[in-house]
């Protein structure tokens, strides 16, 4: 019976993902039927020249990055809500989002003492991409570094909140000296997008995110036997520094790479583990890793889709949106006083 209802819901939520992909390319700026939308990705071309063109070019990357970021935020949420076994855990609670900032904000706010030649290159999308990597690479080097000599699992959710707030510290002190040109840049990276991808950093990002998914997928029962605590899951034999270095890992590849991509994205990592749970009432993470997967793409595509406001001329921040789909889930879950795992 249990099973027959996973299934159903996972029929159901499949369905749903389809159709919001369709919807997702169809609204915009430009109104384009989900009939054209649909022959276009068959492979027919759209009856229109421009209407092919903005599906090819604009819609269908931004519509596969809005999932490869739901699906990468939600794993990582998931991973860290059962690893520290805390229902406000998120992917970025190990620092991982401040130490790209930090990345970003030397290369924005400080680019001004460069050469000219130099501080192109740094501004660039590229050049701000790599600077994101290395910081949120520094950053995971660090915790790796640190948890590999702690025992206790929350030393290291510690850890990462100390270098977060570090990180977060030094970024203050270079906005101080900032101009208002240089912050309203970070500002606007600050704010996350999906829409500036192109296909090589699409496919980049797509094998960034397969990594992390593999190595998710692998922890699967490390994940189900530290439910019930370290101890119970050193009593099956479980080796927890190694588990835990691989669940970091896992977390850092999927939330750093997104972050270097689309920017900081809140509250999608954080809110959607616990609509998995809801939905599929288990604590199996089999089932929930598929289910996160699939409702996380769903909740980022019905982002993105408000943010790109059908029939105006702007869009609205997609971290804004993200926030303020996902700030009442967790209100409602401090509300609730259940204890999630």
């Amino acid at each position: 019976m249990f099973q027959t209802r996973n299934t159903i819901l996972f029929s159901i939520l499949t369905l749903l993902l389809l159709v919001s992909l369709l919807l997702n390319i169809s609204f915009g700026q430009v109104a384009i039927p989900i009939k054209e939308v649909f022959k276009s990705l068959l492979g027919s071309p759209a009856s229109k020249e421009t209407w092919e063109y903005i599906i090819i070019n604009f819609r269908l990357p931004k519509a596969i990055t809005a999932i490869l970021v739901g699906i990468g935020l939600s794993i990582s949420g998931l991973l860290m809500q059962t690893l520290f076994r805390n229902p406000l855990a998120g992917p970025y609670v190990l620092g991982l989002s401040s130490g790209s900032s930090l990345g970003v904000a030397f290369v924005i706010l400080g680019a001004g003492i460069l050469p000219s030649f130099l501080s192109e290159i740094l501004l660039s999308s590229f050049g701000i991409i790599i600077a994101s990597c290395l910081g949120s690479l520094s950053v995971l080097l660090l915790v790796l570094l640190v948890s590999s000599k702690l025992r206790d699992t929350m030393s290291v959710l510690i850890v990462g909140l100390m270098f977060s707030s570090f990180a977060g510290a030094i970024v203050s002190v270079l906005t101080y000296f900032s101009t208002a040109e240089q912050l309203q840049k970070f500002t606007f990276w600050s704010l996350g997008s999906i829409g500036n991808l192109s296909w090589n950093n699409i496919i980049f990002l797509s094998n960034a995110v397969l990594i992390g998914l593999v190595l998710s997928l692998f922890s699967i029962k490390s994940l189900d036997a530290l439910l019930l605590g370290e101890n119970y899951a050193r009593s099956l034999g479980l080796n927890i520094k190694k588990s835990r270095l691989v669940i970091i890992f896992a977390t850092s590849i999927l939330a750093g790479s997104i972050t270097a991509f689309a920017g900081p994205i809140a509250f999608i990592g954080l809110a959607v583990p616990h609509l998995a749970k809801l939905l599929f009432q288990t604590s199996n993470h089999k089932i929930l890793f598929f289910g996160t997967i699939v409702i996380g793409a769903i909740i980022m595509l019905f982002c993105d889709m408000v943010s790109q406001m059908p029939g105006m001329d702007f869009t609205l921040p997609i971290n804004a949106i993200t926030s303020i789909v996902g700030a009442p889930v967790v209100i409602w879950l401090l509300l609730s006083k259940k204890r999630m795992i």
